[in-house]
Protein backbone atom coordinates (compact mmCIF):
# COMPACT_ATOMS: atom_id res chain seq x y z
CA UNK A 1 0.00 0.00 0.00
CA UNK A 2 2.83 2.36 0.88
CA UNK A 3 4.40 1.77 -2.54
CA UNK A 4 1.10 2.59 -4.26
CA UNK A 5 0.78 5.82 -2.29
CA UNK A 6 4.37 6.74 -3.12
CA UNK A 7 3.73 6.10 -6.83
CA UNK A 8 0.63 8.30 -6.77
CA UNK A 9 2.60 10.97 -4.92
CA UNK A 10 5.38 10.93 -7.50
CA UNK A 11 2.86 11.10 -10.36
CA UNK A 12 1.06 14.06 -8.79
CA UNK A 13 4.29 15.99 -8.21
CA UNK A 14 5.51 15.23 -11.72
CA UNK A 15 2.30 16.64 -13.13
CA UNK A 16 2.75 19.85 -11.16
CA UNK A 17 6.41 20.17 -12.11
CA UNK A 18 5.45 19.80 -15.79
CA UNK A 19 8.59 19.98 -17.90
CA UNK A 20 10.86 21.48 -15.23
CA UNK A 21 14.22 19.70 -15.18
CA UNK A 22 15.41 19.18 -11.63
CA UNK A 23 19.03 19.00 -10.53
CA UNK A 24 18.48 15.32 -9.69
CA UNK A 25 15.59 12.95 -10.39
CA UNK A 26 12.53 13.67 -8.26
CA UNK A 27 12.83 10.23 -6.66
CA UNK A 28 16.18 11.24 -5.11
CA UNK A 29 14.60 14.24 -3.39
CA UNK A 30 11.73 12.09 -2.12
CA UNK A 31 13.93 9.19 -0.96
CA UNK A 32 16.14 11.58 1.03
CA UNK A 33 13.12 13.20 2.66
CA UNK A 34 14.15 16.66 1.49
CA UNK A 35 10.56 17.92 1.38
CA UNK A 36 9.44 16.50 4.75
CA UNK A 37 8.91 19.30 7.24
CA UNK A 38 7.58 19.37 10.78
CA UNK A 39 4.08 19.49 12.24
CA UNK A 40 4.60 23.18 12.86
CA UNK A 41 4.74 25.96 10.30
CA UNK A 42 5.71 29.59 10.60
CA UNK A 43 3.90 32.38 8.82
CA UNK A 44 7.13 33.15 6.97
CA UNK A 45 7.52 29.62 5.60
CA UNK A 46 3.87 29.11 4.63
CA UNK A 47 4.50 30.11 1.01
CA UNK A 48 6.98 27.22 0.58
CA UNK A 49 4.60 24.54 1.89
CA UNK A 50 3.12 22.17 -0.69
CA UNK A 51 0.70 20.24 1.50
CA UNK A 52 0.22 18.22 4.69
CA UNK A 53 0.58 14.46 5.17
CA UNK A 54 -2.08 12.45 7.03
CA UNK A 55 0.30 12.27 10.02
CA UNK A 56 0.37 16.07 10.21
CA UNK A 57 3.84 16.64 8.77
CA UNK A 58 3.97 19.59 6.39
CA UNK A 59 5.52 19.05 2.97
CA UNK A 60 7.78 21.55 1.25
CA UNK A 61 7.71 22.43 -2.44
CA UNK A 62 10.48 20.41 -4.13
CA UNK A 63 10.51 22.64 -7.17
CA UNK A 64 11.18 25.70 -5.01
CA UNK A 65 13.93 23.86 -3.13
CA UNK A 66 15.57 22.96 -6.42
CA UNK A 67 15.21 26.49 -7.84
CA UNK A 68 16.71 28.09 -4.77
CA UNK A 69 19.62 25.65 -4.66
CA UNK A 70 20.52 26.95 -8.13
CA UNK A 71 20.18 30.57 -7.05
CA UNK A 72 22.24 29.95 -3.90
CA UNK A 73 25.00 28.26 -5.91
CA UNK A 74 25.26 31.21 -8.31
CA UNK A 75 25.39 33.56 -5.34
CA UNK A 76 28.00 31.55 -3.40
CA UNK A 77 30.19 31.16 -6.49
CA UNK A 78 30.75 34.92 -6.60
CA UNK A 79 32.62 34.91 -3.29
CA UNK A 80 36.19 34.06 -2.41
CA UNK A 81 35.84 30.57 -0.85
CA UNK A 82 38.10 31.36 2.10
CA UNK A 83 35.66 34.11 3.13
CA UNK A 84 32.55 31.92 3.03
CA UNK A 85 31.75 30.37 6.41
CA UNK A 86 29.45 27.34 6.64
CA UNK A 87 28.01 26.43 10.04
CA UNK A 88 26.05 23.59 11.60
CA UNK A 89 25.19 23.16 15.25
CA UNK A 90 23.18 20.07 14.28
CA UNK A 91 25.16 16.81 14.46
CA UNK A 92 23.65 15.47 11.24
CA UNK A 93 25.02 18.56 9.54
CA UNK A 94 28.65 18.15 10.67
CA UNK A 95 29.80 15.80 7.92
CA UNK A 96 27.75 17.40 5.11
CA UNK A 97 29.24 20.79 5.95
CA UNK A 98 32.77 19.43 6.18
CA UNK A 99 32.46 17.58 2.86
CA UNK A 100 30.91 20.63 1.18
CA UNK A 101 33.84 22.74 2.36
CA UNK A 102 36.39 20.12 1.31
CA UNK A 103 35.11 20.38 -2.26
CA UNK A 104 34.48 24.12 -2.39
CA UNK A 105 37.25 25.55 -0.21
CA UNK A 106 34.82 27.28 2.15
CA UNK A 107 35.39 27.46 5.91
CA UNK A 108 33.47 24.95 8.10
CA UNK A 109 32.47 25.62 11.69
CA UNK A 110 30.54 22.70 13.16
CA UNK A 111 29.30 22.08 16.66
CA UNK A 112 29.10 24.96 19.09
CA UNK A 113 29.74 28.25 17.30
CA UNK A 114 32.44 30.19 19.20
CA UNK A 115 30.99 33.58 20.19
CA UNK A 116 32.87 36.37 18.46
CA UNK A 117 34.21 34.14 15.67
CA UNK A 118 32.87 36.61 13.10
CA UNK A 119 32.96 39.81 15.14
CA UNK A 120 36.06 39.83 17.36
CA UNK A 121 39.39 40.03 15.46
CA UNK A 122 41.30 39.53 18.72
CA UNK A 123 40.12 35.94 19.08
CA UNK A 124 42.38 33.13 17.80
CA UNK A 125 39.42 31.51 16.00
CA UNK A 126 38.27 34.74 14.33
CA UNK A 127 37.29 34.36 10.67
CA UNK A 128 36.94 37.22 8.20
CA UNK A 129 33.74 36.39 6.37
CA UNK A 130 31.80 37.89 3.49
CA UNK A 131 29.03 35.28 3.44
CA UNK A 132 27.47 32.84 5.92
CA UNK A 133 25.73 29.57 5.05
CA UNK A 134 23.67 28.16 7.92
CA UNK A 135 22.27 24.65 8.21
CA UNK A 136 19.40 25.50 10.56
CA UNK A 137 18.50 29.04 11.70
CA UNK A 138 16.89 27.66 14.86
CA UNK A 139 20.16 26.33 16.26
CA UNK A 140 22.69 28.43 14.31
CA UNK A 141 21.42 31.63 15.93
CA UNK A 142 24.78 32.83 17.26
CA UNK A 143 26.42 32.68 13.84
CA UNK A 144 23.46 34.34 12.12
CA UNK A 145 23.24 37.16 14.66
CA UNK A 146 26.96 37.83 14.25
CA UNK A 147 26.60 37.86 10.47
CA UNK A 148 23.80 40.41 10.83
CA UNK A 149 25.96 42.51 13.13
CA UNK A 150 28.79 42.77 10.61
CA UNK A 151 26.40 43.16 7.69
CA UNK A 152 27.13 40.07 5.62
CA UNK A 153 24.42 38.05 3.80
CA UNK A 154 23.09 34.76 5.11
CA UNK A 155 22.00 31.74 3.08
CA UNK A 156 20.15 29.11 5.13
CA UNK A 157 18.28 25.84 4.81
CA UNK A 158 14.89 26.56 6.40
CA UNK A 159 12.30 24.01 7.53
CA UNK A 160 8.57 24.64 7.82
CA UNK A 161 8.95 26.03 11.35
CA UNK A 162 12.27 27.87 10.95
CA UNK A 163 12.72 31.46 12.08
CA UNK A 164 14.01 33.50 9.14
CA UNK A 165 15.14 36.73 10.80
CA UNK A 166 18.40 37.91 9.18
CA UNK A 167 18.22 35.16 6.52
CA UNK A 168 18.68 36.75 3.09
CA UNK A 169 18.26 33.64 0.93
CA UNK A 170 15.97 30.86 2.12
CA UNK A 171 16.39 27.34 0.77
CA UNK A 172 13.22 25.53 1.91
CA UNK A 173 14.19 22.01 2.95
CA UNK A 174 14.29 19.40 5.68
CA UNK A 175 17.24 20.66 7.72
CA UNK A 176 17.09 17.93 10.38
CA UNK A 177 17.28 14.71 8.37
CA UNK A 178 20.57 12.85 7.91
CA UNK A 179 19.93 11.86 4.29
CA UNK A 180 18.29 15.18 3.43
CA UNK A 181 21.25 17.24 4.62
CA UNK A 182 23.68 14.97 2.78
CA UNK A 183 21.84 15.38 -0.52
CA UNK A 184 21.34 19.13 -0.06
CA UNK A 185 25.00 19.88 0.61
CA UNK A 186 26.11 17.46 -2.12
CA UNK A 187 23.89 19.23 -4.64
CA UNK A 188 25.01 22.66 -3.45
CA UNK A 189 28.68 21.68 -3.72
CA UNK A 190 28.20 20.28 -7.22
CA UNK A 191 26.29 23.33 -8.37
CA UNK A 192 28.79 25.80 -6.89
CA UNK A 193 31.63 24.05 -8.72
CA UNK A 194 29.62 24.12 -11.94
CA UNK A 195 28.95 27.84 -11.51
CA UNK A 196 32.66 28.50 -10.94
CA UNK A 197 33.55 26.52 -14.04
CA UNK A 198 35.49 23.97 -12.00
CA UNK A 199 33.03 21.35 -13.23
CA UNK A 200 31.40 21.30 -16.68
CA UNK A 201 27.68 22.26 -16.78
CA UNK A 202 26.73 18.60 -16.47
CA UNK A 203 29.80 17.53 -14.50
CA UNK A 204 29.52 15.35 -11.40
CA UNK A 205 31.32 15.20 -8.09
CA UNK A 206 33.64 12.19 -7.78
CA UNK A 207 31.59 10.90 -4.84
CA UNK A 208 27.86 10.11 -4.41
CA UNK A 209 25.55 11.91 -1.95
CA UNK A 210 26.05 9.07 0.53
CA UNK A 211 29.64 10.26 1.00
CA UNK A 212 28.23 13.43 2.57
CA UNK A 213 26.01 11.51 4.97
CA UNK A 214 26.68 11.48 8.71
CA UNK A 215 27.48 7.99 9.95
CA UNK A 216 25.77 6.60 13.04
CA UNK A 217 27.99 4.09 14.85
CA UNK A 218 26.70 1.06 16.75
CA UNK A 219 27.39 2.99 19.94
CA UNK A 220 25.02 5.72 18.79
CA UNK A 221 27.83 8.17 18.15
CA UNK A 222 27.43 10.33 15.03
CA UNK A 223 30.51 10.95 12.87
Amino acid sequence: MAEEERARDVARIREELKEVELLVPLEMYLAAGVRIGTRMKSAFMKRFIYGVRPDGLHLLDVQETDRRLRIAARFIARYEPSRVVVVSARQYGYRPVQRFCAFTGCVPIVGRFPPGALTNPKLPNYVEADLLIATDPRVDTQAISEAARIGIPVVAFCDTDSPIEYVDLIIPANNRGRKALALLYWLLARQVLRERGELPPTGELPVPPEDFEAKVLVTGEIV
